[in-house]
């Protein structure tokens, strides 16, 4: 391969809007490895929702142009669809509650079994990488970024559940990306918009953050995510995902995969690291892939430049090139592809959720409301769907207790019943006698909140993490 086309093999680019036609030539001039789906490129059909269709049409446009210059292996075609707050791609696919879900649940087999789930109904849409699971360990109300995206406060649960999750999506015929290391669930400013500090040794890291990467190194995942936050213990003033130092840790711990950069369009990174630089500087501290650079173009001449002048070895540019290349034929030879049709994961996701919900204050057994039921708080669409799945349950609205809805970011609520929807942080604060975590705003949530309150079904659930005076594993026996 050429310098260009090497420089292209370890670009992942966005595109604005619906602007196909335009990408899909970036992609065969600058030999990129592929793209990533965003929100506002997802094609919306007539009556709402994602055209299955027009962004299966999509994907494989954009695939076969990173394939006219005759590349053995197949394009990366990626999205962030974690489930909770992170899902591009809405209805008809299966909506998934938050993955500290999981930890909730507590349970690896059915981590394992969403994983394959979540990701069988991307591979009829052409997507065959996935930015997900986020295996952060959160350390609660005062990390602002992960949050419910984390599946648990405890290294070792954060660990086998990220392990299952992934193993979930191979299976399944995608691939899955480890996020983020060196940990961003201990830090405590949002890397999307200011370069977030990780004060802790490496030997405190070792024990905490970094629990789930070994894991998953040691179950052999193929790809990892450096963030962009910075850790004095390993260089000081320079984010994780651009520095040397933090990829020699990764693969210190024996790492032999492709380490892909967070996008490199976010506020900490572009506030220091103008134009091309941060590709070059990703590139030779250690990434093997560089996402979403603010410019592709840019990214792609400064790698090219770069290369030309003696400002990045040729055979760092080898070396990234190689494991991208290396990741997608191995992924081309050995994906069985479990397609799944749109939607057709809901009873399992409804089944997370009544794993999950959380009694983390109140009685463990018995109805909670006699027979009726008042809502407030939360957003108008959860409101809509609390009301529909408490009629499911055989109870009437407009009298009797009243719960109170906590949406994501909401503060704690007052009323007879608090019920945190996103992470439980919020029920810390709540004056509710009762306390309930659902971790989640799909129908089955609620469907599974709605039986816990008519008495239909027990709250299994623990908590992942410690909500004030509740200590992590709070929750009915």
């Amino acid at each position: 391969m050429s310098t260009e086309e090497k420089a292209g093999q370890v670009l992942l680019p966005f595109f604005k809007g619906k602007e196909v036609e335009a990408h899909a030539a970036l992609i065969e001039r600058l030999h990129l490895s592929g793209t990533i789906i965003m929100g506002d490129n997802v094609p919306l059909a007539p009556g709402g929702g994602m055209d299955v269709h027009g962004m299966a049409a999509i994907n494989q446009r954009l695939a076969q142009a990173a394939g006219t210059a005759g590349r053995p292996w197949p394009a990366i075609i990626a999205v962030d669809q974690e489930g909770g707050q992170v899902a591009r791609l809405g209805p008809p696919l299966t909506e998934w509650p938050t993955p500290m879900s999981y930890g909730a649940a507590g349970s690896v087999p059915l981590a394992k079994e969403a994983g394959r789930g979540l990701a069988s109904e991307l591979v009829p849409l052409g997507f065959n990488l996935d930015f997900a699971p986020d295996t952060d360990v959160t350390i609660g109300p005062s990390d602002p970024t992960i949050g419910a995206r984390s599946m648990s406060s405890d290294p070792g649960a954060a660990a086998s559940l990220g392990v299952a999750f992934s193993q979930g999506m191979l299976a399944a015929g995608v691939l899955p990306t480890v996020k983020h290391f060196p940990g961003h669930g201990s830090v405590t400013v949002d890397s999307h918009h200011n370069l977030p500090t990780q004060p802790a040794s490496v030997a405190e890291l070792s024990g905490r953050d970094w629990e789930p990467f070994k894991a998953a190194i040691a179950a052999g995942s193929p790809m990892m995510m450096t963030g962009h936050i910075e850790v004095p213990a390993l260089e000081p003033g320079v984010p994780a995902s651009l520095s040397g130092p933090t990829y020699t840790a990764l693969r210190g711990l024996g790492f032999k995969g492709v380490a892909v950069t967070d996008a490199l369009n976010m506020g900490a990174v572009t506030k220091q690291y103008p134009g091309g630089t941060a590709a070059v500087m990703a590139l030779a501290a250690g990434a093997d892939l560089l996402l979403m650079p603010a410019d592709a173009g840019q990214a792609h001449a400064a790698i090219v430049q770069a290369v030309a002048t003696g400002g990045l070895a040729p055979e760092r540019l080898d070396e990234a090139a190689r494991r991208v290349a290396t990741m997608m034929v191995w992924h081309g030879r050995t994906a069985a592809g479990t397609a799944a049709p749109a939607g057709s994961a809901g009873g399992l996701s409804a089944r997370v959720s009544a794993s999950a919900v959380t009694m983390v204050s109140g009685p463990c057994g018995g109805a909670l409301v006699p027979g009726a039921v008042r809502v407030a708080g939360g957003e108008p669409g959860d409101r809509v769907r609390f009301e529909a799945a408490a009629t499911r349950a055989g109870l009437s609205l407009g009298s009797g207790p009243l719960v109170s809805l906590i949406g994501y970011g909401g503060r704690g609520a007052g009323g007879d019943i608090a019920v945190a929807l996103d992470a439980p942080w919020p029920l810390q604060d709540s004056t509710a006698p009762v306390k309930v975590a659902l971790y989640g705003r799909s129908d089955g949530a609620f469907d599974a909140l709605a039986a816990v309150l008519a008495g239909k079904a027990p709250a299994p659930g623990k908590l992942p993490a410690a909500v004030g005076p509740f200590p992590a594993g709070t929750g009915c026996p």
